[in-house]
C-alpha cells in the first residue's frame, strides 16, 4: 500500500491566496498484482528448495570426504603393519645370512645386500609413518581440530562391505543429490518463466481517498485507477531469458543423468574387479606364497637355495600382501564413491 497526501490551489494569487481555497487530498493506493504476486512467491519458494538441495549436496560431500580421510588413516595403519612385517622378515634374513657367512657357506656380499635391503625397508616404514600422521590430521580437521586427539582409527580394512546389485542402485538413481538439485533448478526456472510471463501485462493500481475543500468547508471521496500502457515493453527480454534458463536446466539435468549413470556403471564394474582381486589374493595367492617362503627358508639354511631364491620369494609374498591391502582400500574407496 502507498499513502499519498496532495495539497492543491494553495498559496497562489487572488482567490487562491493563502489556504482558504485549498484542496487537500489524502488517498491510499495499492497494486493489484494478481499472477505477479503468486509468481514471486512461487519463485522464492523454489529458490529456498534449491538452497536446501545444495545444502544436501554439501552434507553428502563432507560425509564422503570424512570417510575418505578415515579410510586413508586405516590404509596407512595397514601399510605400517606390512612395513613392520617386512622389516621383521628382513632382520630374519640378515641373521640367516650372517650365520651362513660365518660358516663360510655364503659370500660376504650376500650379507651386505641383505643389510642394505633392511635399511631400505626401514626407510619405507618412515615414509608410511609420515603419511599416517598426515591422514590423522586431515581426519581431525573434518570436525575442526588442528591436533588429533586420537592415535589410531578402528576398523577391519580387509572386511569388504556387502554391496547392492547394480539394478538396485540404479533404481534409486533419481535420489542422487545432484539430480535433485537439477530438478529443483528446473522448477526455479519454470517459476521464473511464469513470473516473467505474468509481468507482460500491466499491473492495475486503484486508489481511494478523501478530499477536503477549504472554500466550502466540505469533504468528498476520491477514487481512481492507474493503468500503464505497455506500448514499448512487453517484457519480451525477461521471458526469452527465462525460457532459455529453463531449457538449459533441462539439458544439464539430462546430461548429468547420463554422466552419472555411466559413472555408476564404471564404479560398479571396478568394484567387482577389486572384490575378485582381494578374494583371490587372500584365499589363493598369499597362503601359497607363505608356504613357499617357509620351505625356501629351510632350504636356504641347509644350503640348497641361494640368497636370490630366498629374497625372491620374500619379495613376492610382501608384494602380494601389499596388493591385498591396496585392493581392499580401492574397494572401500569405490563404495564411498
Amino acid at each position: 500500500p502507498q499513502l499519498d497526501l496532495v495539497v492543491e490551489d494553495a498559496a497562489g494569487s487572488g482567490d487562491f491566496e493563502g489556504f482558504d481555497s485549498a484542496q487537500t487530498t489524502l488517498s491510499l493506493g495499492w497494486v493489484l498484482e494478481g499472477r505477479v504476486r503468486s509468481g514471486r512467491v512461487a519463485a522464492a519458494a523454489a529458490g529456498v528448495e534449491l538452497v536446501s538441495a545444495e545444502a544436501r549436496i554439501l552434507r553428502v560431500e563432507v560425509a564422503a570426504d570424512t570417510a575418505e580421510h578415515f579410510l586413508a588413516g586405516l590404509a596407512n595403519q595397514a601399510r605400517l603393519e606390512k612395513a613392520e612385517a617386512a622389516i621383521a622378515l628382513a632382520e630374519q634374513t640378515v641373521h640367516a645370512v650372517t650365520r651362513r657367512v660365518r660358516a663360510g657357506k655364503a659370500p660376504t656380499v650376500e650379507l651386505i645386500r641383505a643389510e642394505a635391503e633392511l635399511a631400505t625397508d626401514r626407510l619405507a616404514r618412515d615414509d608410511v609413518t609420515h603419511e599416517l600422521s598426515i591422514a590423522y590430521h586431515r581426519l581431525a580437521a573434518q570436525w575442526g581440530e588442528i591436533q588429533p586427539r586420537f592415535s589410531r582409527v578402528a576398523g577391519d580394512l580387509l572386511a569388504l562391505p556387502a554391496v547392492e546389485p547394480h539394478a538396485v542402485l540404479a533404481a534409486g538413481f533419481e535420489r542422487n543429490p545432484q539430480l535433485v538439485r537439477y530438478a529443483t533448478e528446473e522448477r526455479v526456472a519454470a517459476a521464473n518463466l511464469r513470473l516473467a510471463e505474468a509481468r507482460r501485462w500491466p499491473a492495475l493500481r486503484p486508489h481511494l481517498g478523501v478530499r477536503r475543500l477549504e472554500a466550502t468547508n466540505d469533504t468528498a471521496l476520491v477514487a481512481g485507477l492507474s493503468v500503464p500502457i505497455p506500448l514499448l515493453n512487453r517484457n519480451q527480454g525477461e521471458v526469452s531469458g527465462s525460457r532459455a534458463s529453463l531449457s538449459r536446466a533441462r539439458a544439464e539435468a539430462d546430461a548429468t543423468r547420463v554422466r552419472l549413470q555411466t559413472t555408476l556403471f564404471e564404479l560398479y564394474e571396478e568394484l567387482e574387479h577389486y572384490f575378485h582381486r582381494s578374494e583371490t589374493l587372500r584365499v589363493e595367492v598369499i597362503p601359497r606364497l607363505t608356504e613357499a617362503l617357509a620351505g625356501t627358508r629351510r632350504a636356504y639354511e641347509r644350503g640348497r637355495y641361494g640368497y636370490f631364491e630366498l629374497r625372491s620369494v620374500q619379495t613376492d609374498l610382501l608384494r602380494a600382501q601389499s596388493d591385498l591391502v591396496e585392493a581392499s582400500v580401492g574397494a572401500h574407496r569405490l563404495v564411498i564413491a
